[in-house]
């Protein structure tokens, strides 16, 4: 999942979305020098990615990108899937998306100095052009798939990707559907799995 969605399903424990939202960037046992809610974050992150990554209706969306964009096509659905939790928020959240979204950036500048520096780097970009916010439309989803072929040095197409999500987009979208449903209860049990062992 990319990240409106791990934000989402850290439930409603600050630190724990900021671990979360933090945890790509924290490689082994270096989360072992955080706090134990934002460690919380790192571990219910790395559950969801593995769960992600094993579920067979992700593999679905997944295996229909996967001639085209090979290796690539995991990270694109995870955009895709944030893209259809934007689109669909009222569904999923009593707050609005664009309020939700204003938030999670004033709890990450109170919380500044936990975040790694590749986090402080790209988090003024992030704020400015509302990353979170943009995934609800095509134009968001193209604009952050254009910066990640950038940063594959064009070599992944994935800025040609909102082909397939236009030309399958009910098909992804039902994906998604079935997916979020399945990994919102993983999450869920996961988090209090994860806190009675703290």
């Amino acid at each position: 999942m990319n990240f409106l969605a791990h934000i989402y399903l850290s439930g409603d424990e600050d630190l724990v979305k900021i671990g979360n939202f933090m945890a790509d960037s924290i490689k082994g046992k270096k989360y072992r020098k955080y706090g134990p809610q934002i460690q919380k974050g790192i571990i219910l992150h790395r559950a969801i990615d593995f769960y992600t990554d094993t579920h067979p209706v992700f593999k679905e969306s997944s295996h229909r990108l996967s001639e085209r964009y090979r290796h690539y096509s995991g990270i694109i659905v995870d955009i895709f899937y944030d893209h259809f939790l934007a689109a669909n928020w009222k569904d999923y959240c009593d707050i609005p998306l664009e309020e939700y979204t204003i938030q999670f950036y004033e709890l990450l500048k109170l919380n500044y100095e936990v975040l790694p520096s590749n986090v402080k780097n790209f988090l003024p970009y992030m704020i400015e052009q509302n990353w979170l916010l943009s995934y609800a439309s095509i134009d968001g989803i193209q604009s952050v798939l254009n910066g990640m072929n950038k940063r594959t040095k064009l070599k992944s197409g994935m800025d040609q990707a909102t082909d397939e999500l236009t030309l399958h987009y009910a098909e992804f979208e039902n994906e998604f559907r079935q997916f979020f449903e399945d990994v919102q209860r993983f999450s869920d049990q996961k988090l209090e799995e994860i806190s009675s062992e703290k």
